[in-house]
């Protein structure tokens, strides 16, 4: 592969991509160009697909890494390595399980021993055969470095029935919840440099990668799904913020792109098909808990009933939005608490009266930090900055790229407060909440509550079902009355395509599936 520079960030995260089984009721219907079978091309669409071709596609920010068993990426990066990587399951787009690397798998001794019988003739991109061995070496690889969810393995072992091989996962204790991490992307066991060298199993390989510019994927001939994909190329071509995205659709410089707020409606709607749906994360003013003042909790109950989330969703979006109130999205909606869809209600004379109390009875300056490539969220912080100066707080913006926001926000925890989407890689309480544990590394606003940790402790070990779901909704309550940060909205947003494109199928969560995308003309 042709790639002239990387970059990553090291936080123990990992592409785990899957749904948990259930149904999930997305808060916003979703419309698409095609369902049904497993690739999400229907049999009736088949007779209109055109083979081959290429699509390009416009995101606003780079993969952080190329490798699943390096550290975490991006919203997008992510999204990209989702057609290059396959786990022994994958997501499907009702939100369950489709057999992936492993053709079947049965949970045994409720929940203890997970045990997988693998695909026959599956192939890397460069042709070599997928074997148990290289399954085993990609799950120790995981759990020696501590990825989330992963120090729940015990042993994980390589087997044969003498017709097939298979591989047996047994954990510590029983966890009927632990099928969505096996989603991480199985690996070569002899493929050392796999930054320089990536390989997977997935519908794509990644051809080349020029920082700044481009990544290019190419069709797999090893794929062992038949029919898919349909394209032979995927480009995607990074744009520095949504504003460039617009100006390359309209220019003719890219096929596609996720667009919201005002940019929807510049779009022609004779010349681009648009997709609803919600962006799956949790957009919010991340407060920064550990600085003063807003270590004081009736300082951050204050900017809660000063933001007006309606407000922001009708000017910066155009009125489309979903509000949350909560570190989850409502999509999620089994675990979702729903008394929290309006925890702080809009009250200016109550977050004055708490700022007198806690000693800033004039408000006091507060900067903003906001990524410039995400244009929604510098949109969002402009209407930050009018609704928090009607309590005294005297917000300013800060913009800064993406590379220094992860530096100096994520991994350095050196701001006051930020305007961030929060996504998780596997639709489950976990992958929003996890983050709020006092020693997790992903905590990135410092947030430390000891009745917290016991609570979500005793969630994510809980083997009943509605005593796990009510111990979720708990943690997120507990959240809430800490006014840990302020809680806007699950964004909507569009998949946009230029006419002659078609297949493109909505998961509940990140997933961008370029497979199931082809031509109609």
């Amino acid at each position: 592969m042709d790639k002239k520079k990387q970059t990553g960030f090291g936080t123990h995260a990992m592409y785990v991509r899957i749904g948990l089984v259930l149904v999930l009721l997305m808060s916003c219907a979703m419309a698409v160009y095609a369902r049904g079978s497993q690739s999400g091309q229907s049999a009736s669409s088949a007779a209109s697909t055109t083979r081959g071709g290429e699509l390009r596609i416009g995101i606003t920010s780079e993969p952080a890494t190329l490798d699943p068993l390096s550290s975490a990426n991006t919203a997008d990066g992510r999204s990209i390595l989702f057609n290059v990587y396959e786990g022994l399951v994958k997501p499907s787009t009702n939100g369950g399980f489709l057999p992936a690397v492993a053709e079947s798998y049965a949970v045994e001794q409720a929940g203890l021993v997970y045990n997988f019988k693998l695909r026959a003739g599956v192939k890397f991109h460069d042709g070599t055969t997928l074997t148990a061995e290289d399954v085993v070496f990609t799950l120790n690889k995981a759990v020696e470095a501590r990825f989330s969810g992963f120090t729940q393995i015990a042993k994980v072992e390589a087997l044969s029935d003498g017709s097939a091989e298979r591989v047996l996962v047994t954990l510590n204790e029983p966890n009927v919840e632990f099928l969505p991490y096996l989603t991480l992307g199985i690996v070569p066991r002899n493929n050392p440099d796999r930054e320089a060298k990536p390989l997977g199993t997935g519908p794509y390989s990644i051809a080349s990668y020029t920082t700044q510019q481009s990544l290019i994927l190419e069709k797999n001939p090893y794929y062992w799904q038949a029919g898919i994909p349909h394209l032979d190329k995927i480009t995607y071509v990074f744009a520095a913020d949504s504003d460039a995205l617009l100006t390359a659709l309209q220019g003719g410089n890219i096929d596609g792109a996720t667009v919201t707020g005002a940019l929807v409606d510049q779009l022609s709607l004779s010349q681009f098909d648009l997709v609803q749906s919600t962006s799956n994360a949790v957009q919010m003013l991340a407060l920064n808990n550990a600085l003063e003042p807003l270590n004081d909790v009736r300082v951050r109950k204050a900017l809660n009933y000063a933001v007006d989330v309606q407000e922001i969703i009708d000017i910066a979006f155009y009125g489309r939005g979903t509000p949350s109130g909560s570190p989850i999205i409502p999509g999620l909606s089994q675990y979702y608490e729903t008394s929290l869809s309006n925890p702080y209600p809009v009250n200016i004379d109550t977050a004055r009266s708490l700022l007198a109390e806690a000693g800033y009875p004039d408000g006091f300056p507060l900067e903003i930090t906001v990524p410039s490539n995400y244009t929604m969220h510098v949109d969002t912080a402009q209407v930050l900055v009018n609704q928090l100066a009607k309590i005294g707080v005297k917000a300013t913006i800060r913009q800064v790229d993406w590379a220094t926001w992860l530096t100096d926000v994520y991994r350095g925890r050196q701001y006051q407060a930020t305007v961030i989407s929060l996504d998780t890689s596997f639709l489950s309480p976990r992958g929003f909440l996890d983050r709020y544990r006092s020693n997790a590394s992903s905590n990135f606003i410092s947030f430390q509550d000891a009745t917290f940790d016991q609570i979500y402790g005793e969630a994510i070990t809980e083997v009943d079902e509605a005593k796990r779901t009510a111990l979720y909704k708990e943690s997120q309550r507990i959240i809430s009355d800490n006014a840990a940060s302020v809680y806007i909205q699950d964004i909507v947003e569009f998949k946009a395509f230029r006419k002659g494109f078609a297949g493109f199928v909505s998961y509940p969560l990140y997933v961008f599936d370029v497979s199931t995308i082809y031509r109609t003309r």
